[in-house]
């Protein structure tokens, strides 16, 4: 009875217990705990910030290293004050740190806070840097949780870390596409995350409730088990006041609103574009990357974090390839790393001990080692299956609930292929479809392509130059005044006008404001001969940057100077035909009545650029639709989206620049990053800064990238490169450097609308097949002796077999009567192809091959010989450099001449040589092979054979062979064998 009696008393004061606890929580949101903040003063006042300085009564100069702790966007600055003597504060004070706190304050309760960007929350860090350490005359220790972390990444790389001393994070990724939360596959996140920035979060934000419920949402398993121990424990308060001011923190207090600009914003960078990753990302219209990141990082990883996944965080490690990076792992979820007892044992004092370490005043902490990254997999988080299972397992058995999402790998497995196709059929069909419409009338442009994309995404960044970032909108607009300016100087809808200019802002403006105003763009390369150039392209006046002024002044034609508006100490006088552009004020100019924008029609003739093949200059003439066939393949092929940064290493005024370069980003809404041109430092600075995805080239250009000695072995953001021209070996030697980066090589006719593009770049050195979209090409039998086609006894050209070299021809479709060349009863009566100037053969997978200009194959007495098989095979030479094939006259005849530069002064053996040509049936090797110490360089980095041509045979040497036709191999070139060749008869 009496223990009865007891049982029910014991009860009974539980349930009054339970009931008093309860009634305190219900009125007051929790427990009274009677805990006291820790002591702090708000050392400055900002509409985005208050800076608070706990422990203010210590005098800065005795304080210790200062460290700056930065909150998430959704989280309460009282993140790492949560219980004084567990808390962030409270334990780095006891360590004889100096803590700093940014409290971005509740957006719903400041003045403009929903206006808020995510660019204001990282200037704001960077000015609270300048303030701490004006008030402490010490670098910063800049550290930051989840989000937080990230702005601290951007913030110090916005600032190039001066005055930063160590950034530490804690559950911050950084690689958010390699390990997103729980799994979710990337394409997903991407496409959620494009549209929710896009149509939800520019005209929405976030109240504080509803980012507790979101995060609450994300680990319900823990949720649960939170809430069920809380209420099993309501009777006994003593039990649950050490965990009260946590559990009300992270259950209500400790939330608060965000900014939809702001979250707009970030999903856009750092979701869609993965930009923390690839670099480019754009704080205050500046291109800024983690690869300028140098100071020491430390980042703190969770064994069991979903939000913040160990994959994702150790992103870092690639991103920041010029930093020294640690790292320390905790057995913890996303929120235990900075609240609870782990945190309190584990995380705050290593930070303390990493902060002394840093400073010179104490050891590395031993929780505290050099982070390795690990290359994503495309399967594996970060977090173990064993931690996951032990830590699920764990929470299922405290709550009772049980809940699988492992299917979810097996599911993106198993669809990844077919998504990946169906992802890209979806980007090119529209494009394809926009091409296929095109009819000669109807209007398309550069111009208009630009003004689509200035209404459809004014605030979208469209170029990157020097550092800085121009939206579509303010390019839009630099373009409608150049235009007024054009309209003032007398330029009117088909007037030819030259363009003289280095690739730079001003010159793509140029160009672009002649085709919104209908005008012919002719781009004049820089360095040619320029009377020659501008009397093809029926020039009758300049536009030109201050750097060529003198040139153009010297051709007689009048000239319009843009870009800078100084004129560089130049001796040359503003006068009637020296006009200013940038003096023309666009309000003051009355746009005439005939001014339609973007007039431009497929048919017509858009740009003049030049080609020097062969040793002359030649004018290819443009039309719209050629240029956004080019445009449209190249978006197409590449596979190029927003997410995308296009560096244009190649000029604009070469058909790289302009056709595949700049118009497949237009076309595929990539940005496009201008280079001041080729040097290997500012090309390694500038593909990680500006998070360049895609490099367009020409010819050999990569070959000086190639030969540096650059920090390209990690972190850089190149997954293609995209040109014409690239030999074989520097092909390979490329791919080896930027792997897993491919090459796509195209060959574009500007005679017709030839387009061929190598996607797989499987073959090296082949030139592809025909584009979607772009004209059906056939191999038309020729005789490259004798010039022309070969005809069958039906008087129609003979269609060559696989293996046989031939001329391509192109169909030029409802475009026949606008491009010069046609030719009617080609192959059957009635039909219409335009001819090419290049000889290929196409092979059993129909795959086409390059063999030469049809004016270069060389005459030799064996029959004619092709050079370019001969250039790919030497260029594959490990040791040789560049190579060139040409045919030296001898008697009426030529014989075929090879000459290479080697790299590292290792010239190739005579059994060497022999080898790499035996790969070419004996007819078609070169009668001699010579080592020269140079072969020039063409403007668009083309290695030309005209002066070497010009000295005629080489000079008898140990670095010179010629075949034996006996045996088929290479000996060396004596006196005797020159004579012979000299005295070779008809």
């Amino acid at each position: 009875m009496g223990l009865s009696s007891d049982y029910l008393a014991a009860s009974l004061r539980r349930v009054v217990a339970t009931a008093q606890n309860g009634l305190e929580v219900v009125r007051f949101g929790g427990l009274e705990t009677g805990a006291t903040p820790s002591p702090f003063q708000i050392v400055e006042r900002a509409p985005m910030y208050r800076l608070r300085r706990y422990f203010p009564d210590i005098d800065p100069a005795d304080a210790g290293p200062p460290i700056v702790l930065v909150p998430p966007m959704m989280m309460s600055a009282d993140v790492y004050d949560v219980t004084r003597d567990h808390g962030a504060v409270g334990i780095l004070h006891e360590m004889g740190i100096d803590p700093w706190v940014v409290d971005f304050g509740s957006p719903d309760a400041e003045e403009g806070g929903f206006d808020r960007t995510l660019t204001d929350h990282i200037v704001a860090i960077s000015e609270v840097v300048d303030i701490v350490h004006e008030h402490t005359g010490r670098d910063v220790h800049l550290s930051g949780y989840s989000q937080g972390g990230m702005f601290c990444y951007q913030a110090a790389a916005y600032r190039r870390c001066r005055n930063v001393a160590s950034i530490i994070t804690f559950g911050a990724p950084v690689d958010t596409l390699a390990a997103l939360p729980f799994n979710i596959p990337a394409f997903v996140a991407t496409r959620g995350a494009d549209l929710l920035a896009d149509h939800v979060f520019n005209r929405l934000s976030i109240a504080g409730w509803m980012a507790r419920t979101g995060f609450q949402f994300l680990d319900p398993m823990k949720t649960a088990k939170s809430r069920i121990d809380f209420l099993r424990q309501l009777h006994d308060r003593e039990a649950l006041l050490p965990r009260e001011q946590q559990r009300r923190f992270l259950d209500q207090d400790g939330w608060v609103a965000w900014s939809g600009p702001a979250v707009a914003e970030l999903l856009k960078q750092f979701i869609v574009h993965n930009r923390m990753m690839t670099g480019g990302f754009v704080i205050k219209d500046a291109a800024v990357g983690l690869a300028e990141l140098s100071c020491p990082i430390l980042a703190f990883v969770g064994e069991v974090d979903d939000i913040g996944q160990p994959l994702a965080v150790r992103g870092i490690k690639r991103a920041a390839p010029h930093a020294e990076v640690f790292e320390s792992t905790l057995r913890a979820g996303h929120f235990g790393l900075v609240v609870g007892s782990a945190a309190a044992a584990r995380t705050w004092p290593a930070t303390g001990e990493w902060v002394r370490w840093r400073e010179g005043v104490g050891k590395r902490p031993e929780s505290v080692v050099a982070m390795i990254h690990d290359e994503p997999s495309g399967r594996d988080s970060g977090v173990s299956f064993a931690d996951r299972i032990t830590h699920a397992a764990a929470s299922i058995a405290e709550v009772g609930v049980g809940a699988s999402k492992g299917f979810v790998d097996f599911a993106t497995d198993t669809v990844r292929t077919t998504r990946e196709i169906s992802i890209e059929a979806a980007r090119a069909l529209p494009r394809l479809a926009r091409l296929g419409q095109l009819q000669p009338r109807s209007r398309i442009s550069l111009g208009l392509l630009l003004a689509e994309q200035g209404r459809q995404a004014p605030g979208r960044e469209f170029f990157l130059f020097d550092d800085r970032v121009h939206t579509n909108a303010a390019v839009n607009t630099r373009i409608d005044n150049v235009v007024r300016g054009l309209v003032h100087a007398g330029v009117r809808p088909a007037s030819h006008v030259g363009v003289l200019m280095e690739t730079r802002p001003s010159a793509l403006v140029a160009i672009a404001a002649l085709s919104r105003l209908g005008a012919v763009a002719v781009l004049l390369p820089p360095g040619a001969n320029l009377d020659q150039a501008a009397r093809l392209g029926r020039v009758d006046r300049i536009v030109v940057d201050p750097d060529n002024l003198e040139d153009a002044v010297a051709t007689g034609r009048k000239v319009l100077v843009l870009g800078g508006g100084e004129f560089r100490g130049l001796a040359v006088e503003l006068g009637p035909d020296v006009v200013d552009l940038e003096q023309v004020d666009p309000g003051s100019v009355a746009l005439p009545g005939w001014y339609r924008p973007n007039p431009g029609r497929a048919g017509e003739l858009a740009f003049v650029i030049f080609s020097g093949s062969c040793g002359n200059l030649e004018a290819k003439f443009i039309t719209n639709h050629r240029w956004a066939l080019s445009a449209f393949g190249t978006a197409s092929a590449a596979s190029l989206t927003r997410g995308d940064t296009v560096y244009c290493l190649a000029p604009l005024h070469h058909s790289s620049g302009l056709m595949a370069a700049l118009g497949g980003a237009v076309a595929g809404g990539a940005r496009i990053a201008l280079s001041r041109g080729l040097d290997p430092d500012r090309f390694a600075e500038e593909i990680r800064r500006y998070g360049v995805t895609v490099v367009s080239y020409t010819w050999t250009m990569m070959r000086d990238i190639l030969d540096a000695t650059l920090p390209l072995e990690d972190g850089y953001p190149v997954r293609l490169f995209i040109g014409s021209g690239m030999p074989p070996g520097l092909w390979r030697r490329t791919t080896e450097r930027f792997a897993p980066a491919g090459v796509l090589e195209f060959y574009a006719s500007t005679e017709g609308d030839v387009v061929l593009a190598n996607v797989s770049g499987v073959k090296v050195g082949c030139k592809g097949r025909p584009l979607p979209g772009s004209a059906e090409v056939r191999l038309g039998a020729y005789d490259p002796i004798e010039g022309r086609l070969i005809e069958d006894a039906r008087g129609f050209v003979r269609e060559c077999k696989d293996g046989e070299v031939g001329l391509l021809l192109g169909r030029p479709g409802a475009h026949a009567e606008s491009v010069p060349g046609v030719m009617r009863g080609v192959f059957e009566a009635g039909d219409v192809w335009v001819p090419t100037e290049n000889l290929f053969r196409r092979d059993s997978d129909g795959d086409y091959w390059l063999v030469d200009h049809k004016r270069t194959v060389v005459d030799a007495v064996r029959g004619p010989v092709f050079t370019q098989p001969i250039v790919d095979v030497l260029g594959e030479m490990p040791q040789v450099d560049l190579t060139v094939a040409y045919g030296v006259p001898a008697g009426e005849r030529q014989v075929a001449v090879a000459a290479i530069t080697v790299r590292d002064g290792r010239a190739p053996r005579a059994a060497e040589v022999s080898a790499a040509l035996g790969q070419l049936p004996v007819a078609e090797r070169p009668d001699v092979v010579h080592v020269v110490e140079r072969i020039p360089l063409g403007a668009s980095y083309r290695p030309s054979s005209l002066a070497l041509q010009a000295a005629g045979l080489p000079k008898p040497s140990v670095r010179a062979w010629y075949l034996d036709p006996d045996t088929g191999k290479y000996k060396r070139f004596t006196k005797a064998v020159a004579a012979h060749f000299e005295g070779v008869p008809a």
